[in-house]
């Protein structure tokens, strides 16, 4: 049975509020386009707002490539109470006082939490342990051992200090937890901490400033130039280096096969295109010199 909902390709950045779900933030934006097929590139909590690109038609094929990409969030953290969740959604379990701290204590903590580390996600997170969420399980009050993961913080920076917050900047790899980064300098620096805002800031190449809130989102739509929103599928491989095909070659790559290209590059990820700067989709440069193709564009009519 065919789907509902138009075939349309391309990037949405959207401004995620506060309170509601990556999924129903993606719901949204899928009925308001009128698209048939849709999904997003990594979760936001429901607390956290900020930039969440949503990808539609054929810019699905690239979306993995975005979950795996690096970000940067701005985050707020309440010093002397932890939470269950890890933010401020969850209930209190734990309070102390706050100790004088001076900012080298700080920064004494942070640098503690830069560069490679290692982290135990939390119970409330989308982690799927055979088969169920975690947070399915923390609701139910069971607690279950999770295997600590390394991830990297490339750049920890306090942007201001008061009486019982921090707000810090916080670039990081894939897979990082801020709410958990933010429990461990609350143990470190004797308080405890939790989360009290967060709003991603980065995604790989895209940055928040290009992305639309709901408001804006719906005010387009009523001026029926909606699809002027969308960023080309190739936008969000823009840091990659690109092959460049002949005709000749192209035309056997759009068919599966893997070709010898006039290249350089080590071998890896690499967009393909044609002489007419025609994105054909994401390749791999081999160990041969041989360029194959691995996830390629709907060939237009």
């Amino acid at each position: 049975m065919r789907r509902k909902g138009r075939d349309i390709d391309g990037v949405l950045l959207l401004d995620k509020p506060r309170g509601i779900t990556s999924n129903a933030a993606l719901q949204f934006a899928k009925r308001l386009l009128n698209a048939r097929k849709a999904g997003h590139t990594g979760s936001l909590d429901p607390l956290a707002t900020g930039l969440l690109p949503l990808c539609f038609g054929e810019a699905t094929k690239v979306s993995g490539f975005l979950l795996d990409a690096d970000k940067e969030y701005a985050v707020t953290a309440r010093l002397g109470e932890k939470t269950a969740s890890g933010d401020a959604d969850g209930p209190v379990v734990l309070s102390r006082p706050v100790p004088v701290l001076g900012e080298s204590d700080i920064q004494q903590a942070l640098r503690r939490f830069t560069g490679p580390i290692v982290q135990i996600p939390p119970m409330y997170s989308a982690l799927k342990v055979e088969g169920q969420p975690l947070y399915k399980l923390a609701r139910q009050g069971v607690e279950v051992e999770r295997a600590a993961r390394p991830v990297t913080i490339f750049d920890l920076v306090l942007e201001a200090q008061r009486e019982n917050e921090l707000d810090l900047i916080v670039r990081c790899s894939k897979g990082t937890y801020v709410r958990t980064l933010v429990e461990d300098i609350g143990e470190t620096l004797g308080c405890g901490a939790h989360v009290v805002a967060l709003r991603r800031l980065r995604s790989g190449p895209f940055a928040l400033d290009r992305a639309y809130t709901p408001e804006q989102l719906e005010e387009f739509s009523m001026q029926n130039a909606l699809d002027q929103t969308l960023l080309p599928v190739e936008s969000a491989l823009v840091d990659w280096p690109c092959v460049e095909l002949t005709d000749d070659a192209a035309f056997f790559v759009r068919r599966g096969q893997s070709v010898f290209a006039p290249t350089t590059l080590e071998p890896g990820w690499v967009r393909l295109s044609t002489p007419q700067h025609e994105f054909l989709g994401v390749g791999q440069v081999l160990e041969d010199g041989r360029v194959a193709p691995r996830r390629l564009l709907r060939q237009t009519p």
